[in-house]
């Protein structure tokens, strides 16, 4: 799912929730257990990457500093907190999911130049960052709409780039998180070797579903899940 469209998270966080885990416990578990999974795909887009150096140098900051920022804000707010933003975490990160067609479709036919990283570009890569660590569920959608409207390019080229923006944002946030919040291990031997195996080979058997089947599966499963929470 994270290779096809993003949004892997609406799945496996349900699933570390329907364990029995506390859904902070389920959060920063699952950020580590993903760690493998962008690594591959990152390692699939590196043609798409190539020539991005002086964009991606230039994006390393915000990125660290927003990732880090999302880390504070976690262990400031702890459980409760926590528990209580997260069905609306799920929401927006639905809602992300169901616009992606629609939001793709427009960048592609968009014409006007945009190459600069502009400021308002640099502070919203920031604020994507601090999402992707907090919770993460649909960053790269949310990182992929952020840098399609601040710079003109193939829309491949800028997923690469907002894939590999995730990643670093997790890399960093991943040491910081463990202090944060206890990490199941054992469930994360389960999924990290999963994802890194999904995100190698699973765009080509997601694809054999029709994108808006797989699509509206999860965000059916993400809104139960946001309504379930609220509830308990």
């Amino acid at each position: 799912m994270n290779a096809v469209a993003g949004g892997g998270s609406l799945l496996s966080f349900p699933v570390l929730i329907a364990t029995g885990l506390p859904p902070l416990t389920a959060n920063v578990t699952n950020t580590v257990a993903q760690m493998p999974g962008y690594l591959s795909i990152v390692e699939g887009y590196r043609p798409d990457l190539r020539g991005q150096g002086p964009r991606i140098r230039a994006l390393i900051a915000p990125t660290l500093i927003g990732a880090l920022a999302g880390v504070g804000l976690l262990a400031l707010g702890g459980d409760e907190a926590f528990e209580v933003v997260v069905p609306w975490l799920i929401l927006v990160a639905c809602a992300l999911l169901a616009i992606q067609p629609r939001l793709a479709a427009r960048l592609r036919a968009r014409t006007e130049e945009r190459t600069g990283l502009s400021a308002p570009l640099v502070l919203a890569v920031a604020v994507g960052a601090a999402y992707a660590s907090y919770f993460g569920a649909a960053a790269g959608v949310l990182l992929l709409a952020i840098l399609a409207l601040g710079i003109s390019d193939r829309l491949q080229r800028l997923n690469a780039l907002n894939r590999f923006l995730v990643l670093l944002a997790n890399a960093i946030a991943v040491p910081a998180l463990i202090f944060v919040a206890p990490v199941d291990w054992a469930a994360v031997a389960v999924l990290a070797p999963a994802t890194l195996v999904g995100g190698a080979i699973g765009a080509r058997l997601a694809r054999r579903l029709p994108d808006h089947i797989l699509r509206a599966a999860v965000i059916v499963l993400g809104v139960g899940v946001a309504i379930w929470l609220m509830f308990r």
